[in-house]
C-alpha cells in the first residue's frame, strides 16, 4: 500500500506521454461533470421528494449538515454512519426506522455512485474512442445499478463494479488506471451524496408512516415522581 501512489503515479504519467496533456482536460471535465450532476440531482430529485413529503428542508439541513460533511472530507460511508443515525433520531425519525432504513440504504440507495459509474464509464468509452449507442448506454446504467449495490462499506469498491463492467461491455480496462489519480475527489462528492439520499429516505419513511417527525428536544418529558 505503501507504494500504490506510486504506482497510480506511474501509470497516469504513461497515460500522459501516450496521449498527451490533453488527457488532463479530459479528466478535469469529468470532474465538472460529476459534481454538476450531482448538484443538480440533490436539487432537482431530491428537494422534490422533500416538498412532497413535507420534509422539514431548514431542521433536516442542520440534522444532515455533520454527516454530509463528514462523508466528504474523509471519503466513508461507514465514518458517518453514527452521525447519521444520531442526527436522524434527533430530527425527529423514530428510532426503528432509523435502525432499518440507514443500514438497508447504505447496500441499495447509493445515487451517488450510480452517477458517477455511469459518467466513469462513458468517459473510458470516449476517451479509447469507442461509440456507444443509445441503447447500449442504457443496458450499462441498468447493469451498473443492479452491480452498485452493497459498496458502500469497502474502499473504492465501485473501481471493481467499474472494472467488471467495461469487461462486460467490451472496454478497455485500462481506462480506470487514468481515473485512480482523481478517483479520490469523485468518491468525496458521491460518498457524500449517498449519505444525504439515505438520510433523506429515513425522513420519507417516517413520513409515510404517518411520524410527523417532532424533534426530540420538543417531545414532552416524563415527570419524575416524588419519593414518599
Amino acid at each position: 500500500m505503501y507504494f500504490a501512489p506510486l504506482g497510480v503515479g506511474a501509470a497516469v504519467a504513461a497515460t500522459i506521454g501516450a496521449k498527451g496533456l490533453g488527457v488532463l482536460v479530459g479528466l478535469g471535465k469529468l470532474i465538472l461533470t460529476l459534481y454538476a450532476s450531482l448538484v443538480v440531482f440533490v436539487v432537482v430529485v431530491l428537494g422534490a421528494v422533500i416538498v412532497i413529503c413535507r420534509i422539514p428542508l431548514g431542521r433536516f439541513f442542520r440534522a444532515v449538515k455533520d454527516p454530509f460533511l463528514l462523508a466528504f472530507s474523509t471519503a466513508s460511508s461507514e465514518a458517518a454512519f453514527p452521525v447519521a443515525m444520531q442526527n436522524m433520531e434527533r430530527f425527529g425519525v423514530p428510532k426503528h426506522i432509523v435502525s432499518f432504513v440507514l443500514p438497508t440504504g447504505y447496500s441499495f440507495n447509493l445515487d451517488g455512485t450510480t452517477l458517477y459509474l455511469s459518467l466513469a464509464s462513458v468517459f473510458v468509452a470516449q476517451a479509447a474512442g469507442i461509440h456507444l449507442a443509445w441503447s447500449q448506454q442504457l443496458m450499462m446504467m441498468l447493469t451498473l445499478m443492479l452491480a452498485s449495490k452493497g459498496v458502500a462499506g469497502v474502499p473504492r469498491a465501485a473501481l471493481v463494479i467499474l472494472a467488471g463492467a467495461l469487461m462486460s461491455f467490451n472496454l478497455p480496462a485500462e481506462g480506470i488506471f487514468i481515473l485512480l489519480g482523481i478517483d479520490t475527489l469523485m468518491d468525496m462528492a458521491r460518498t457524500s451524496v449517498n449519505v444525504l439520499g439515505n438520510c433523506l429516505a429515513a425522513a420519507v419513511v417516517a413520513r409515510w408512516e404517518g411520524y410527523e417527525l417532532t424533534p426530540l428536544e420538543a417531545l414532552p418529558q416524563p415527570v419524575a415522581s416524588a419519593a414518599g
